[in-house]
């Protein structure tokens, strides 16, 4: 299925097309007055009348390619400046090379700033300043010499076009800050929209049906746990603050446009990544998940192997502190490491119990948790004192181990973690 997608449309830009649109009609008529005015001058009118019936009709077939950015195409502003070049390289054979010497205006005049313009607002400054560079040129080969007039005129046009130019680059970054700002904002409007609605129905049945559950027992006991947790994880996810905002902002013919898009996978590179969002998934009705409020980067694989390794210790919790044991996790962003604590309220793990589990081969704390820090450059420090609870302890540097077979080692995701432990 297609995605909809939510587009705002802003433009700053847009002004300047029309503004050209209307440049372009009123130099043209400005260039032929000049003509007329001064026709008997001309040693070969003809030549300057025929031109003008081209420019003429380029211009006013051509006012639809002006009309924003999507229509006005490379090969017709290739094709607009050949226009303006050619009307300037025709002067010397419609007109008396004393006029051209003494400063007389070309054919197409400043007509030709329209198509210099055309590039500026189209492609920025250096587009602006490639074709000004081309009319510079073709000025200079029709008056024969660089002339202090031509060259005030050939300087004017390429200043004037370059930070016009620089003024568009200028604007559409601005729309696309804005048009992001604009729709982060709508989003979060939504997300709180929705949150007060699943608050006010769907936690609320989901907390009924827990307290309910519990009161009867049995099966329905069982059924309130489950509903204990969903309504855990479900404010967990309407609380909002893990997941980055998927959008993408782009230029088109109307200015700034801003799509939903799909957020790549953070696995598919080596980019640091927020840990959060690996470790919210394990917060439930019996784990309870507390984190900065602000990302917490760490390298991405060592990321993943700090994950797994929490999953591999809340897997120990489930089967060896009890069903009714609780724990925590918290994450601690210091300057030069990331610490992650995972306590529970179990009876503790009797002294020796671990070298005796290495013994038998059972090594769930010594690889799926000691050995995972280890490979990543981090320690683990487990905290037993029986009746007391658990609590292990993971350390991992800032500047932590990304290798690439940590990378293809680590598990698809947080919530496929537990199952691949080995436990102690």
């Amino acid at each position: 299925m297609a995605r909809r997608e939510r587009v705002m449309r802003m433009s700053v830009e847009q002004p300047l097309w029309r503004a050209l649109t209307g440049y372009r009609v009123l130099t043209l008529f400005y260039a032929i007055g000049l003509f007329v005015a001064k026709h008997e001058e001309y040693i070969r009118p003809q030549v300057a009348i025929g031109y003008f019936v081209v420019l003429a009709a380029w211009t006013f077939a051509t006012l639809p390619k002006v009309a924003n950015a999507a229509s006005c195409t490379r090969p017709f502003l290739a094709a607009d400046l050949t226009v303006a070049l050619t009307g300037i390289l025709l002067t010397p054979v419609a007109d008396a090379h004393d006029r051209i010497v003494a400063g007389g205006p070309t054919l197409p005049s400043i007509w030709t700033a329209g198509a210099v313009l055309a590039f500026a607002v189209k492609g920025g400054w250096r587009w602006a300043a490639f074709a000004s560079a081309l009319v510079g040129v073709a000025n200079v080969v029709q008056r024969g010499a660089l002339s202090e007039d031509t060259l005030h005129n050939v300087v004017l046009v390429w200043v004037a076009s370059i930070a016009i130019g620089y003024v568009v680059e200028v604007a559409r970054a601005s729309e696309r800050t804005l048009a992001r700002a604009l729709e982060i904002e709508a989003a979060t409007r939504e997300r709180e929209r929705l949150a007060r609605d699943i608050h006010d129905g769907v936690l609320q049945v989901l907390a009924m049906v827990q307290r309910r559950g519990a009161a009867i027992g049995g099966e329905a006991a069982e059924l309130g746990r489950l509903a204990g947790e969903q309504e855990v994880a479900l404010r967990t996810l309407v609380s909002g603050g893990l997941v980055p905002v998927s959008r993408v902002s782009e230029d088109e013919a109307e200015g700034a446009v801003v799509r939903t898009v799909d957020e790549p996978d953070p696995r598919d590179g080596q980019e640091p990544r927020d840990l959060r969002p690996l470790l919210a998934p394990y917060a439930s009705a019996k784990v309870t998940f507390a984190a900065p409020g602000t990302p917490v980067p760490l390298a991405a694989g060592a990321a993943r192997e700090l994950a797994a390794a929490v999953g591999a210790a809340l897997d120990n919790v489930d089967r060896h502190a009890g069903a009714d044991a609780r724990a925590w996790i918290l994450v601690e962003d210091e300057p030069d490491a990331v610490i992650v604590t995972v306590r529970d309220d179990g009876p503790g793990i009797p002294e020796g119990r671990l070298a005796q589990a290495e013994g038998e081969g059972r090594l769930g704390v010594a690889l799926s948790i000691r050995g995972r820090l280890r490979e990543i450059g981090g320690t683990a420090e487990l905290i037993s004192v029986p009746g007391q609870g658990t609590e292990v302890e993971l350390r991992v540097p800032r500047e932590a181990v990304d290798d690439v077979d940590v990378v293809k080692r680590a598990p698809k995701g947080a919530e496929g973690v537990r199952g691949k432990a080995e436990q102690a």
